[in-house]
């Protein structure tokens, strides 16, 4: 661990970095600062924080670097500004959470599909596939996660250099909180977000990012159920296989005992039965089977062909084909048990209503006479409910067994080849990690905000990702495998949990598949409201304004295709307008910066940074979390942190227009090589002069034309320079 202390008053004034360990075993361990007006109100010796920072944030920053600055604001005051750069264990700890999720969602999966029994044989290929493409992926991510525990006992980092590391896909890439507190007079925290686009490095975008790969296995025939509605599925089938038995077991003792059991057992069955989830599912099935049809295999699918059968009169004719599915055969299925049951109540009633008085003499006999009556009056309706309850379980088994296969196809192998999934599942895992880190410090810092605590459980989180991409090459790939991450968080959500522990602080558990939960200390789990105690889900919205900025983003915007930064853009503004309507009552500026905002979209300027500028405005406004990102979170990533603290100490607190450069400068500056990881170059972060004469020459070479015209303008450009 080190100590690092920049003294800073317009600019940089002295800067000194030594080594804790040093500075303890010294024989005179003092530190003597001679500066007026320069005052320590915090200190970072090594994990330890101070206490104005709750346990759980203590818990997701380590090796943290300070950075101290001084600067006018334009009524002659001074801000005492501390920059804090931090890195955090959830860099691996969430990422093997997720693994250790996702190896636990393919097993079951496996062992789902095994349980859906006989199949025909077209569907039983369909299920050895995703049992094959399951146990590939569980191969994967059980080596995968038996790395990261090596990895992890020594460090909670992933350096740019290991971004294309097979055994660290998961891991967001420099992953860092960038905190700036400005004491004017009161303390205020800015946060950022860094780390690199969460994008598959080790794979690599020679066909592409997951936009372009995913669209390739796109099937638009196939029906994708939800897992919500594959647990319904499962749900459904136990309750037919538990039911069935017990009706016709039933129906047997209904002939020579009473009716009610049966009765209530039947319309348990029939209320089962009555889900549209199943008459969803034989459609699908039909339509599927239709499509089948067109081909010289039509028949060849077995389970599809014997239950799209057409004749809703009765069981009997129930293998029929009717090439135009009636919507309604399903509610006629079930609702034909309903009835034959409703037969057998009504037999019962006419039965007991009809008076017998047999002789005395003769008792034995009228009884037996009057059972076997009771018997042979009854049986061909039982018989009948049988046959409607036998055709009822098969179709709706048929249907669930659909869901539940589909809903394991539509998970795996129709997203394409295990690499695709496996890389969908990585990018994910780095972009829900960042997005934890900024959650955790967000809702650690708002728990005394009211409206805070009132947006989270109403309308959920804003989760804004800055990207600083070109659209050009490889960057373009990285740009899709962003796009896909942002989808899918959308599907996460937080919920907040309590928790014993006092200053140690378990990684959040990742509950279901996106649901992460974050751990509070009692007292402060007691003073939150109550929807948020009760479990209250907090949903992401995620959106992601990207602009290119760098010189590939130049040939792209003369040469290339801007078209998917363009849409993403638009795409996150509606978004965002929709997220902020819930909240424009209570922020007089919103409005007006939604206006400017979709003005700045409009004008499609090249390298247009303003739009990243004002959809930070908003995201800060809404009480969003800040992220940022370019290929390595190194040197466009800090050209954009430090650009946005000082528009902040400008906009905010009055920082003054001479002071603003030297602000800048100093914070860039100081952003050298002092002890990180990931260090950032002086010479990376000043732009860098276009260098427009070296061309290609191989591209020039192709007729000499070209070549004549390429050494005259090399040699106007030259003559320009050094005039």
């Amino acid at each position: 661990d080190s100590l690092t202390l920049v003294l800073s008053q317009r600019s940089c004034l002295g800067f000194t970095s030594f080594s804790i360990r040093t500075l303890l075993r010294s024989k005179e361990p003092q530190i003597s600062v001679k500066q007026v007006g320069l005052r320590f109100h915090r200190c970072v010796l090594g994990p330890e924080l101070l206490s104005d920072f709750s346990f759980l944030t203590c818990a997701a920053l380590c090796a943290q670097v300070c950075k101290l600055y001084r600067f006018q604001t334009e009524d002659h005051r001074w801000l005492l500004v501390r920059e804090q750069m931090s890195e955090t264990p959830l860099s691996f700890s969430l990422p093997k959470h997720l693994l250790s999720k996702l190896i636990q969602e393919h097993t079951d999966r496996v062992q789902e599909v095994k349980e859906l029994g006989d199949l025909s044989p077209h569907w039983d290929g369909l299920r050895h596939d995703v049992i094959s493409h399951c146990h590939h992926l569980i191969g994967c991510y059980q080596e995968t996660l038996a790395e990261l525990d090596k990895l992890s006992a020594s460090s909670c980092f992933k350096s740019s250099s290991s971004k294309s590391d097979r055994h660290l896909q998961f891991v967001p890439t420099n992953l860092h909180s960038q905190r700036m507190e400005v004491t004017d007079p009161d303390c205020v925290w800015y946060d950022v977000i860094t780390f690199g686009a969460p994008a598959d490095h080790h794979q690599a975008f020679k066909h592409g990012g997951l936009t372009r790969l995913l669209s390739k296995h796109t099937n638009p025939s196939s029906v994708i159920y939800s897992q919500d509605e594959s647990s319904r599925a499962r749900e459904l089938l136990a309750s037919v296989a538990q039911l069935q038995p017990q009706v016709f077991g039933l129906s047997e003792e209904l002939l020579a005992v009473s009716l009610e059991p049966f009765s209530h057992q039947t319309h348990q069955f029939v209320h089962a039965l009555k889900d549209e989830l199943v008459r969803s599912a034989l459609l699908a099935i039909h339509d599927q089977h239709m499509a089948t049809c067109d081909s010289s295999h039509a028949h060849s699918n077995g389970l599809i062909c014997e239950n799209t059968a057409a004749n809703q009169e009765g069981p009997a004719s129930s293998g029929q084909q009717d090439s135009e599915y009636d919507e309604e055969e399903w509610d006629r299925v079930w609702a034909n048990v309903a009835k034959s049951l409703n037969c057998i109540i009504a037999m019962v009633d006419r039965l007991d209503s009809v008076p017998s008085a047999p002789p005395a003499s003769s008792s034995s006999s009228s009884s037996s006479s009057s059972c076997s009556s009771w018997q042979e009056q009854l049986l061909p309706l039982v018989l009948t409910l049988r046959d409607c309850v036998r055709e009822a379980v098969t179709k709706a088994r048929a249907a669930m067994t659909f869901v539940v296969l589909q809903g394991a196809l539509s998970a795996t192998v129709n997203l394409g080849s295990p690499h695709v999934v496996q890389r969908r599942h990585a990018v994910f895992s780095q972009a829900l990690s960042a997005v934890v880190f900024g959650f955790m410090l967000k809702l650690h810092e708002s728990l005394k905000d009211p409206q805070f605590l009132l947006q989270l459980h109403s309308v959920g989180i804003l989760v804004q990702l800055e990207g600083l991409l070109s659209t050009y090459g490889d960057e373009l790939g990285m740009l899709e495998d962003m796009e896909q991450s942002v989808t899918d968080l959308r599907g996460a959500a937080f919920t907040v949990t309590q928790t014993v522990y006092s200053f140690i602080v378990r990684s959040p558990p990742i509950r279901g598949r996106f649901v992460v939960e974050v751990p509070l200390p009692p007292e402060t789990f007691s003073s939150l409201p109550r929807e948020l105690k009760d479990g209250c889900l907090i949903r992401v919205d995620a959106v992601l304004f990207n602009i290119g900025i760098n010189q590939q983003q130049s040939l792209a915007e003369r040469f290339g295709d801007v078209s998917l930064q363009d849409r993403l853009n638009q795409q996150s503004f509606e978004r965002l307008k929709a997220y902020s309507c819930f909240l424009s009552d209570g922020i007089q500026s919103l409005p007006d910066l939604l206006s400017s905002l979709d003005s700045s979209l409009e004008a499609r300027r090249r390298k247009n940074v303003e739009v990243l500028w004002i959809a930070a405005m908003v995201c800060r406004q809404v009480n969003g979390v800040r992220l940022t990102s370019c290929k390595s979170a190194k040197d466009r990533t800090a050209m954009s942190v430090t650009l946005e603290q000082c528009l902040l100490l400008q906009q905010r607190h009055k920082l003054s227009q001479q002071s603003f450069s030297s602000a800048l400068d100093s914070m860039r500056r100081s952003r050298q090589p002092s002890g990180l990881r990931s260090p950032w170059p002086l010479q990376c972060l000043a732009p860098k002069a276009p260098r427009w004469h070296l061309y290609p020459v191989a591209f020039l070479l192709v007729t000499s034309h070209l070549l004549v015209l390429w050494l005259i303008l090399s040699l106007v450009i030259l003559l320009a320079k050094y005039q």
